[in-house]
């Protein structure tokens, strides 16, 4: 058996036999390079910005400024416990692969296609939100660029969409052009933030005259959610609304999957792998509050902030707090320059992740043509067809948001990929984490481990699921409810919807023929300590799936 935790690449390729894998994928990302994909992914420059409305809305700030460090401690519950799997694990095929291990092909085959699809939305929210900001950036600086005319101060949906095609282009091109570049834009990346979050944070500090109370952050309750007639007290408010907030902190910090499915780039793996993950959710968990903290205190007229969303749309609320401020308005340039850009290096990271994922689950023969996808360029060691084809996927769930016309309105796409991106991620996240804590003693850790504290924290985190799941299926607003008088579509959660026909195509598909033709994980390789690796011929799919 390999040596554990050792950050040989010949250790790490036998540990990667003995899972039954061949190298194809180049070996050169660093314990560091691994860790900023997932916190570059997490990107408190992206989530915070893009979701503040929610928490800002459905509870105010004190869901922000309390519920943000209370739910990301928790999610650390459901990090270290995956980190845990990483490092038993360490396969590009992440959760799927570990649920397969733990629980059958038929789990693997459920966690995977959430997995792949929960990360089709995360690229298609994050690349889709950049645009919104990057559009808004041009419309302050008054640019016009020819096909768009930004200097009217309109967000129409239209010049949004192909601004987003545009940046969806240049992270595929990126991602296709070398691992090794992607890598490098990573670790620049971590400190764009660190150091993009500081030059913020300094600039709401310092630069306005006027800042707000603390009992105003820490205290302040809004309900603008038209529930129980903006009530900030009794059951309605804290049991329906201000769990909505806590989408702000669950949105967020995901995508720390990320880690686990560069494993089989990563020198180190074992141990490089399970920091990864947890590492990057307790720095972005931390960070992130900093930034929100300081983004609560600099939001001097709260109701401009309320309006930010009627004026220029739903993330409107975050930029609202910048443009009123009582500061110069090339201040509040600076901030959304430094946020779009780490924006772009986010949405960047999360094609790396989704390429990968789709890549290993058609590897083991899960997607349709799987052949295509599975295919690894011998000059640059990527994976290419994976990274065009799941490009191509988040494109086509976006194409609803291209017919709107007039004033920017939050496509119903939109909401749909933000549902089905954290929804599904954490669902691929929990399953295999519920067999590890089934399988009890009998799981067998590798160098990384929780523990016997597993007990516990794998418990905490299955609980926390299932409460996230039915909180973001939750209706944000009263008008979003069927039923009532004002109903409005745009309003309505397509959460349940989405993860609905995910779980029933997928199910579908298991019980019309993949349950016959899906074993799990192949075996490319073996490894003996005597004889070393053996390549085996790749076995003929049952019923030739294609």
């Amino acid at each position: 058996m390999a040596p554990e935790g050792t950050s040989d690449p010949i250790a790490d390729e036998q540990r990667l036999a003995e899972l039954g894998y061949k190298q194809e994928l180049p070996r050169g990302w660093t314990r560091f390079t691994n860790f900023a994909i997932s916190f570059s992914i997490i990107s408190v420059l992206a989530g915070c910005f893009t979701l503040f409305y929610v928490g800002w809305n459905n509870g105010g700030p004190m869901v922000i400024s309390i519920g943000w460090p209370v739910i990301a401690i928790i999610i650390l519950t459901v990090a270290v416990s995956m980190a845990e799997l990483a490092s038993a694990y360490p396969t590009a095929g992440g959760p799927y692969w570990w649920a397969h291990n733990l629980g059958g092909a038929g789990w693997s085959w459920f966690t995977g296609w959430f997995n792949v699809v929960g990360l089709i939305g995360i690229v298609a929210s994050v690349d889709y939100v950049l645009s919104f900001f990057a559009t808004t950036l041009f419309g302050l600086w008054g640019w016009d660029l020819g096909f768009v005319n930004f200097a009217d101060g309109q967000h129409l949906q239209a010049e949004i969409f192909w601004v987003f095609a545009i940046i969806l282009a240049l992270h595929a091109l990126i991602n296709i052009y070398s691992s090794h570049l992607v890598a490098l834009f990573n670790s620049i990346s971590v400190w764009w933030h660190v150091i993009g979050v500081v030059i913020i944070i300094g600039i709401l500090i310092i630069v306005p005259d006027s800042h707000q109370s603390a009992d105003f952050v820490f205290t302040e309750r809004i309900n603008n959610s038209g529930f129980d007639a903006g009530s900030i007290s009794g059951g309605l408010y804290w049991f329906l609304v201000l769990p909505v907030g806590f989408l702000l902190t669950m949105y967020t910090i995901t995508g720390y999957d990320a880690s686990a499915h560069v494993a089989e780039e990563t020198v180190g793996a074992e141990q490089a792998a399970a920091k990864g993950i947890w590492q990057s959710v307790a720095s972005s968990a931390l960070i992130g509050w900093f930034v929100l903290l300081a983004i609560l205190f600099a939001a001097t007229d709260p109701t401009a902030v309320t309006e930010g969303d009627q004026l220029v749309g739903a993330f409107g609320s975050s930029l609202a707090v910048f443009t009123s401020a009582d500061m110069n308005q090339n201040w509040a340039e600076a901030i959304i320059l430094i946020a779009v850009i780490g924006q772009f290096f986010c949405g960047m990271a999360c094609v790396t992740s989704m390429s990968r994922t789709f890549f290993a689950f058609s590897r083991d023969r899960a997607v349709p043509g799987w052949k295509l996808w599975s295919r690894v360029s011998g000059k640059r060691g990527v994976p290419i067809a994976a990274v065009v084809g799941s490009c191509a996927l988040v494109f086509l769930l976006m194409v609803p948001a291209l017919p709107g016309k007039g004033t920017y309105i939050p496509p119903v796409a939109f909401f749909a990929a933000t549902a089905i991106g954290t929804v599904g991620l954490y669902i691929a996240y929990v399953a295999p984490v519920y067999l590890r804590w089934r399988a009890g003693d009998a799981f067998q850790a590798r160098s990384w481990t929780i523990g016997r504290r597993y007990k516990w924290v794998n418990l905490i985190a299955v609980l926390f699921v299932i409460f996230m799941v039915i909180d973001l299926c939750l209706p944000a607003y009263s008008a979003g409810v069927p039923w009532e008088s004002d109903f409005d579509w745009s309003l309505f959660n397509y959460t349940p919807a989405v993860v609905g026909l995910v779980l029933l195509g997928s199910g579908l598909a298991w019980v019309l023929g993949a349950n016959k033709r899906y074993k799990g994980p192949i075996r490319q390789v073996e490894f003996d300590e005597g004889l070393g690796i053996k390549e085996e011929p790749p076995p003929a799919p049952a019923g030739g799936a294609e």
